[in-house]
């Protein structure tokens, strides 16, 4: 009985991934802020191996006020941050990427900085699959 155990642990911590039912999110992180910065950026990949489209509708954490799903693309020459609308869809048996530069989370309102080799967690709501929660680890900034 605790073989499988102690594989599911060693799985869990090697792959740095998360499985909820039919949802795992692979690698969650954050960007180290820097000194005076109230915001920070988080990241991920969301699987979904079940049948029709799944949203990951909103997520909380206790180190900030609210977190927001946020967009970035070039509009005009000008890279534009917007939240998105009624969540962000995961499609059945697809992956979406958050990432520096694209889809991400936004930790609005941070209570203290984010400090690199700390960790923090984050509840995500997804319309279909519930909450899942999840250790954000603090990575630092490489730029």
């Amino acid at each position: 009985m605790k073989l499988p155990l102690m594989l599911l642990v060693l799985v869990a911590s090697v792959g740095h991934a998360i499985a909820a039912g039919p949802i795992t999110i692979e690698r969650p992180w954050a960007r180290a802020s820097a000194p005076g910065q109230t915001v920070g950026g988080g990241f991920m990949t969301i699987v979904h191996q079940g049948d029709g489209e799944d949203r990951l509708i909103s997520a909380s954490t206790p180190i900030a006020r609210e977190v927001q799903i946020h967009s970035m693309n070039m509009d005009g020459g000008v890279m534009r941050m917007r939240p998105v609308e009624g969540g962000l869809a995961i499609p059945a048996g697809g992956r979406v990427v958050l990432q520096p530069g694209g889809l991400h989370l936004m930790f609005m309102d941070i209570g203290a900085p984010l400090v690199a080799g700390s960790t923090f967690p984050v509840t995500l709501r997804f319309a279909k699959t519930g909450e899942v929660k999840v250790e954000f680890s603090v990575e630092a900034r490489t730029r």
